[in-house]
């Protein structure tokens, strides 16, 4: 099929690759010349675990083409997918759709025959009504329908989540576009991943229940981990106990330093402001929300306690600073709150990231960027394990230990175990977990 794809950020461009590689010829469409130019280099413009390769098969063979004229490119597809930004927008926390209107309008113009429109970005709830109002508006005899498909991508796993899904969201109330997004994704059928069809408002309110539910979660025993720690108890073992409760599960109960990213900080908030402006309150996300930024913050001082009670004038080493491993997205990072905490008590903050360095540096400033996890800790007073990057599993302690002015270990994704980190002489700290404390003795 003839597929043309609005927006090459995360959602757009990984959407754009995967369809092209079912066989589907896929035109990716961006506003910015200076993205494109990049991406028909070869250059992504986010870090993905095997997107660059899968771009340029791809493109090589001819199904996958990144341009910047919309009009052209729509006037030829079956269907066309808006994968553009939807922000939180600024004073009251409610996804900005501008680009997704803006999207919309341009589409009205081109359309030639019947189109299926995609919103395949996270939208609130009756967005893909205005949509539908908007191409209206702008070409009233136009042969179109409007669907809502969102994604359910894991940041870092993203190819992996696309190709081989839980489930397919469809909400269609037209049964050409049903047909039309069913051959779509026709190409999965052997994985049998479900096609689960509801009306377009369910479909866009499925995408923000899921990522409050998944959020709570994370909040939940996040909280738990903090009684652990007053009660001498052990997250990790209360996690497994109730995750393998199959009313419950195991996902998303890895205690932190609370989630971030570019979809549960906006999502929740999005999700929040909608229920309000229908005056049903949603107390348990609007408490999510709050704890999380809670938490953030709290790591901090929690890395304070740990180097004794100050920071004043030491070096602190943090390592690992996007929100989750595998990509280098910064948007919503504990590192961010954790640097700034830090910062204001007075701490020197040195920091090494393998991907995020880049992204990093403007919205860290005084921060020093160290080129890898020895020289980030070389000298330094505490070590902050923030990120768990595979890379920072398996250091090298005796190394580690040798080079620092300090022996603090702070571990707030607790990848190690307590006794391996104090045999090897340090005073650790990790989340919720007995056993922290002072090093053995040599």
């Amino acid at each position: 099929m003839r597929l043309a794809v609005i927006g090459s950020g995360y959602v757009g461009l990984v959407t754009g690759v995967c369809l092209a590689d079912f066989g589907h010829s896929v035109v990716c469409v961006d506003k910015d010349p200076a993205k494109i130019a990049a991406l028909n280099a070869g250059r992504m413009p986010i870090y993905e675990p095997g997107l660059s390769d899968l771009v340029a098969e791809n493109v090589a063979q001819g199904r996958l083409a990144f341009v910047t004229e919309l009009g052209p490119v729509v006037a030829q597809a079956e269907a066309v997918f808006i994968a553009v930004g939807t922000p939180s927008r600024r004073g009251d926390g409610f996804a900005d759709m501008t680009y997704v209107r803006e999207a919309a309008q341009e589409i009205g113009r081109s359309l030639k025959g019947f189109t299926v429109i995609v919103t395949k970005s996270t939208v609130p709830v009756g967005e893909g009504d205005v949509v539908e109002r908007i191409v209206r508006e702008i070409a009233p005899g136009a042969d179109f329908a409007v669907v809502s498909n969102p994604e359910f991508l894991r940041e870092g796993a993203a190819i992996s989540d696309f190709k081989r899904p839980d489930r397919i969201v469809i909400g269609v109330d037209d049964p050409r576009a049903e047909a039309v997004m069913r051959e779509i994704y026709r190409p999965l059928y052997l994985n049998a991943a479900p096609i689960l069809v509801m009306g377009r408002r369910t479909a866009e309110l499925t995408k923000y229940a899921a990522n409050a539910f998944l959020a709570t979660k994370i909040t939940f025993i996040n909280e738990i981990a903090e009684l652990c720690e007053s009660v001498g108890a052990d997250v990790q073992a209360v996690a497994r106990g109730i995750g393998l409760d199959g009313r419950i599960g195991s996902k998303f109960l890895h205690a932190g330093p609370g989630y971030g990213g570019s979809c549960f900080p906006k999502d929740t908030l999005a999700l929040v402001k909608t229920a309000q402006d229908h005056e049903v309150p949603l107390r348990i996300v609007e408490t999510v929300v709050a704890v999380n930024d809670s938490r953030k913050r709290a790591m901090a001082r929690k890395v304070i306690r740990a180097c004794g009670g100050s920071v004043r004038g030491k070096t602190v080493a943090m390592l690992g600073l996007t929100f989750k491993p595998d990509t280098d997205d910064m948007r919503e990072a504990p590192s961010l709150a954790i640097a700034t905490g830090l910062q204001d008590a007075g701490a020197k903050v040195r920091a090494y990231d393998p991907e995020g360095l880049e992204q990093a540096r403007p919205l860290m400033p005084g921060v020093d960027f160290a080129a890898d996890a020895y020289a980030c800790a070389e000298g330094a007073d505490a070590v902050v394990i923030v990120t768990e990057w595979n890379a920072f599993r398996a250091l090298d302690l005796a190394r580690l230990r040798a080079i620092m002015a300090t022996p603090v270990l702070i571990d707030l994704r607790n990848i190690y175990e307590p006794e391996t980190a104090r045999r090897h002489g340090f005073c650790y700290t990790s989340v919720g977990r007995p056993g922290d404390g002072p090093a053995l003795s040599a």
